[in-house]
């Protein structure tokens, strides 16, 4: 059971989405304005749905102060495909993204992968299908035999296990890998790292492409 903020401002998809998740015991706070759930919003939110059009302003305002209180999980649920919005969202830090019209089955598949998400990192140990990354001995196992790898291929590893079920844009993902001495990441060494990574794991189903926007890592 997850305490779960809805900020959607059709009172259509508003009701539809809050009874569908109170029935898997859910509870869900609705607010249609961010004005309303910026006054609302406490850090026992386990997660927020957030529409991007809002009557007072764009969701990605709300995402933007939520984030500087909090890491709490977001999904945007919106009506825009383009990428350019997609990739703003998620480098906003946004976890995942869900475009309208959406099946509410499918809305909770996502909420379910996110929740799991944040669990996994309170653990020492990674897993994804038969890849396990122990964080205490900073090891990496494919089928638990250890698989060397170089410091970069290991950070992004733990980069892409960390946020597992999280579409994680290039942008981020430089981020993320900036050298601990301070030296540039550029775009072409993360394209570099990730086929190594890939060929040392033997070409995993698990790491996603997002093409045009960056990486995501699953259970297939």
């Amino acid at each position: 059971m997850a305490k779960i903020l809805l900020l959607e401002d059709d009172d259509t998809i508003a009701f539809g989405i809050k009874a569908s998740l109170e029935k898997k015991k859910h509870v869900v706070c609705c607010y249609s304005t961010i004005t309303e759930a910026k006054k609302k919003f406490d850090k026992d939110i386990d997660l927020i749905l957030l529409d991007l059009n809002l009557p007072d302003g764009i969701g990605y305002e709300f995402c933007k102060y939520v984030k500087n209180i909090r890491d709490t999980p977001v999904i945007f649920l919106t009506v825009r495909d383009d990428e350019k919005d997609i990739v703003q969202g998620l480098d906003m830090g946004a976890d995942d993204y869900v475009v309208k019209p959406f099946l509410l089955s499918v809305l909770q598949s996502r909420i379910n992968a996110v929740l799991r998400r944040t669990q996994y990192n309170t653990t020492s140990t990674l897993t994804c299908e038969n890849i396990k990354l122990n964080k205490d001995e900073v090891k990496v196992y494919l089928d638990n035999i250890e698989i060397p790898l170089t410091a970069g291929e290991y950070k992004l590893l733990l980069s892409l296990m960390e946020n597992k079920n999280k579409a994680l844009t290039r942008a981020k993902l430089l981020e993320m890998l900036w050298d601990i001495d301070g030296n540039f990441v550029n775009d072409n060494t993360l394209t570099v790292t990730i086929k190594r990574l890939r060929e040392k794991l033997k070409n995993p189903s698990c790491i996603k492409t997002l093409r045009g926007i960056g990486y995501r890592m699953e259970d297939s």
